[in-house]
């Protein structure tokens, strides 16, 4: 795929997020596209947020679960970015969102930078200021979630917004991340359950695969980045007047409200 086409791409799917009205899946119209390609497609929208004046805070890894794999039929983790305007706090507004869906997350703060090559699961531990709850609402710009791996990453790993609770962060070496238990709420009712192994086995395996993922492409998770590790429970759909929270153990609660 030449830079004419990544450039045309990167900007149907740039609009497609300010007017909130979904494309075509890029694979289906450019089968040749492939991973490279889509990050190209992702970089290039990245830098039209930040054109805009948004702010770059973290990165993302997505699909990690095999709930979510089933779901999107996609088998192996998309990795995105974060700015400082997808973060909202307590309540989301869904106007100008296509398809969202919510998922419960760990977050990780870091203290110090990650660059694959070669980054391990201890070198994830020792990069950790701490972690937090998580929800992050997903929303893809392809219509009707039909995607394949290429899509999602071009279209920044399907990332809407997110929520954390950082009265609720802790040292994760207290902690047995395979092991903590979520359970997720819906409208005050029990909706999902699941645990820290949902996410390739250990959310600190998902940050190493994330360092050593955009490693490849020069690029590093920092100091003071926020990452997101993976859903640990099937997304579930969204609409104004839904209330969601979540509980893991060891770690703490956050909620979210719909507008």
């Amino acid at each position: 795929m030449n830079t004419q086409q990544i450039e045309q791409l990167s900007n149907e799917l740039y609009t497609a997020l300010r007017q909130g009205v979904a494309v075509p899946p890029l694979t289906d119209r450019h089968p040749e596209l492939d991973i490279d390609a889509a990050y190209a497609i992702s970089l290039a929208m990245l830098e039209k947020r930040l054109a805009d004046g948004e702010r770059l805070i973290g990165k993302k890894i997505g699909v990690t679960s095999e709930a979510v794999q089933n779901m999107l039929n996609v088998r192996q983790p998309d990795f995105g970015f974060l700015t400082e305007a997808m973060q909202c706090e307590g309540s989301l507004s869904l106007a100008g969102m296509i398809a969202p869906r919510a998922e419960g997350e760990i977050a990780f703060c870091l203290r110090s930078d990650l660059k694959g090559p070669g980054v391990t699961e201890a070198d994830v531990l020792a990069a950790t200021e701490y972690v937090m709850p998580c929800f992050e609402i997903v929303d893809s710009r392809i219509a009707d979630w039909k995607i394949k791996i290429q899509d999602t990453v071009a279209d920044n790993a399907s990332c809407g917004s997110f929520v954390v609770n950082e009265e609720d962060k802790v040292d994760p070496r207290n902690l047995d991340l395979p092991s903590c238990k979520m359970k997720v709420f819906k409208n005050g009712a029990l909706l999902s359950e699941g645990s820290g192994a949902a996410a390739l086995g250990n959310p600190l395996t998902c940050v190493a695969w994330l360092a050593n993922t955009l490693g490849k492409y020069d690029i590093s998770l920092s100091a003071g980045d926020i990452i997101l590790s993976g859903s640990l429970v099937p997304l579930e759909d969204v609409r104004p007047g839904d209330t969601m929270s979540l509980e893991i153990s060891g770690i703490g609660t956050v909620a979210i409200n719909f507008e």
